[in-house]
Formats: C-alpha cells, sequence, structure tokens
C-alpha cells in the first residue's frame, strides 16, 4: 500500500548518536510502502544521514547500510580515557577530535563537496554559540555543515563557518521539525532515533553523563513542537526500535537497531491511513 501525503513532503532526521543506526531501518520501511521526501533536514547524526539520503534517496537506505556497518566507537569517537584527559586539557572544551566523523563523511557521500551536489534540498541544523539561535545551512560545503551539525558540546570542537561558530543543533533542534516547515514542507516524517519518549540506560562515563542529560533536556522540544506542526499539516512519527540498553556512544548493536526500527516501522505504515493534518505516530511511543 502506497501512502499519499501532500507535497512537498519534508523527513525530518534526528539526533542521538550511534542510535542513529534506526534511522537506517526506518528509511528502507518508508521506500517500501512508496514514502519519498521532497526535501530533508537533520540535526547531528540525522544530518549525516540525512546528507546521504538527500544525496541518492532512491538508493539512501543500502548506502547507509554499508556506512553504518563499517561505524565503531573508535572511529567516530577515537582515544580511550588517557587520550580524552588529555585532549580535554589540551583543548579545554571537547574530548574528541572530529577527524575520524569526517572521514566517515567523505567516504559516504562519495565525492559530493557541496550542497549544490545533491538530488533534494537539504538541512543541517546547527546552533550559533555566540547568539544562541538555530542555524538551518542549506547551501555551501557539505562536511563543515554536518560537523558542525554534529558538534555535540563538549564531545566534538565546534566548527567556524564564516564568521559563525557553531554547535550541534540538538541544542535547540534535536528534531528540526520547525526547520522542515520553514524550508516549504507541506507534510513531514519524523524519523527519530533516541528511543521517543524514555532514557535507555544510566550513563557510566564523562561522554555518556553529557548525552545523556543532554538527550533529557531535548525531549520536550520534540513533544511540543511535533503538536503545533501537526495542527496545520499530516505528521508522520514513526515509533523507532524498542527501547533497549545502549546509549549513543555504543556502536556494537548497529545490526539490532536496524532490524527492529525496521519491524516497528513497517508495522506502522503498513495499518496506517491519512486522513489530513494530524498527528500520526507520538514522541511518547503513541502516549
Amino acid at each position: 500500500m502506497t501512502i499519499e501525503l501532500p507535497g512537498p513532503v519534508g523527513f525530518v532526521l534526528g539526533g542521538g548518536g550511534s542510535l542513529g543506526a534506526a534511522q537506517v531501518g526506518m528509511l528502507r520501511a518508508l521506500r517500501e510502502h512508496g514514502v519519498r521526501p521532497d526535501l530533508v533536514v537533520g540535526t547531528s547524526v540525522g544530518s549525516v544521514n540525512g546528507s546521504l539520503l538527500a544525496l541518492d534517496p532512491d538508493e539512501a537506505a543500502s548506502r547507509l547500510a554499508v556506512l553504518w556497518e563499517g561505524m565503531t566507537r573508535q572511529r567516530v569517537f577515537p582515544g580511550g580515557p588517557i587520550a580524552q584527559l588529555r585532549s580535554l586539557r589540551a583543548n579545554k572544551t571537547y574530548l574528541f577530535p572530529n577527524t575520524g566523523l569526517a572521514g566517515v563523511l567523505a567516504g559516504g557521500l562519495g565525492g559530493a563537496e557541496d550542497f549544490e551536489s545533491l538530488a533534494l534540498p537539504f538541512g543541517a541544523v546547527s546552533v550559533d554559540c555566540v547568539t544562541g539561535e538555530a542555524v538551518t545551512i542549506t547551501s555551501g560545503q557539505l562536511v563543515p555543515a554536518i560537523l558542525a551539525s554534529s558538534a555535540i558540546p563538549g564531545i566534538y570542537p565546534p566548527v567556524r563557518i564564516g564568521d559563525r561558530v557553531l554547535y550541534d543543533g540538538g541544542v535547540l533542534a534535536n528534531v528540526p521539525i520547525r526547520q522542515a516547515l520553514a524550508m516549504g514542507a507541506k507534510s513531514l516524517v519524523v524519523l527519530d532515533c533516541a528511543f521517543p519518549g524514555h532514557l535507555p540506560t544510566v550513563p557510566q562515563t564523562l561522554a555518556e553523563t553529557l548525552l545523556f542529560w543532554a538527550t533529557l533536556g531535548m525531549r520536550n522540544q520534540a513533544v511540543l513542537e511535533v503538536e503545533l506542526a501537526s495542527q496545520q499539516a499530516p505528521v508522520l512519527y514513526l515509533p523507532g526500535p524498542p527501547v533497549q540498553a545502549v546509549t549513543p556512544l555504543d556502536f556494537s548493536r548497529t545490526a539490532e537497531l536496524v532490524e527492529a526500527s525496521y519491524q516497528a516501522s513497517a508495522t506502522f505504515l503498513t495499518t496506517l491511513e491519512i486522513a489530513g493534518s494530524g498527528l500520526y505516530g507520538h514522541p511518547s511511543h503513541g502516549v
């Protein structure tokens, strides 16, 4: 069954570190049900996945599956505790360099260097650390924009683009719903990978603690914004995988997250009927 949505259809990909693997399964289910984006907006890992979706919307799930198979904690967050302490002492504000993530992006994008190389309009959401405002980057060089969108405070360094110093957009828009509407979307498909409505486990390290409290602070944003957006447009909020004891720094459960999110999303889409504006699904798993 093909799901019909008024266009332009905006795919909204939220942040969540290693939990972004869930979006691969969601995209696979969406493609099988004929739901295709006209524009893409992403925050943090959602901008990583979103850039490949905007590059090749028909084959994005397959391309992302290959990319995520090679994604490891050591590659994306290199160095053990001693290296992290050295980095913090030397750089003052962050634990990890972003060179590993830059390498992942360069390989995944396959030579696409700028937004103009993409098949679809794409926005990477970050935050200006001087003004405190959300910034949606839609032109220029791709890798710096995605690194800025993924620059988790305390985890990665900020990224300077022009006169701006930018951090992870998740601080203000971890699920960039307003940004997708501002880009012209008339329907929204939300891929929130951070176990909607839940925090999966108690953190054990400084890096996990930073991500844990950031995630906690972000939850209400999605709930409030999706309620407002659904008053003017159909909003499909995919359920994602069942809650598991996995943190946003744990890349050992990628295959499980992909499959579980595919199954949950496929079941959701199979029974879905669109009847105008409204919220289909929910950030808190249907609560």
